[in-house]
């Protein structure tokens, strides 16, 4: 059974950065493509950023420029850089997993971590 469990949230200030990360329990994350969700109190939870098994990367509009997402396949990680913070990007930060190989196969998620944006 897989297991993730991100890493990395916390308060900051308007303007400034933080460093996600996701470590994946499984021997075929090689073959997995990662995303990193993200859920703010009373909205919808909104898919922000996406990373294939081949390092193909797709962001959503309002985090472009801004976020950068990438994979080291030899720790089983995957990371979100957050850059140039707003408070409207505070949220619950959730990294998701699916093997690429399984059709139709549920997703694996982790436990969240909170991010916090002060003006």
């Amino acid at each position: 059974q897989v297991q993730l469990v991100e890493s990395g949230g916390g308060l900051v200030q308007s303007g400034g950065s933080l460093r996600l990360s996701c470590t994946v329990s499984t021997s075929d994350f090689s073959f997995y493509d990662m995303d990193w969700y993200r859920q703010a109190p009373g909205k919808q939870r909104e898919l922000v950023a996406t990373i294939t098994f081949g390092g193909t990367t797709n962001y959503a509009d309002s985090v472009k420029g801004r976020f950068t997402i990438s994979r080291d396949n030899f720790k089983n990680m995957v990371y979100l850089q957050l850059s140039s913070l707003e408070p409207e990007d505070t949220a619950v930060y959730y990294c998701s997993g699916k093997d690429r190989r399984f059709n139709g196969a549920p997703p694996a998620w982790g436990q969240g971590t909170q991010v916090t944006v002060s003006s």
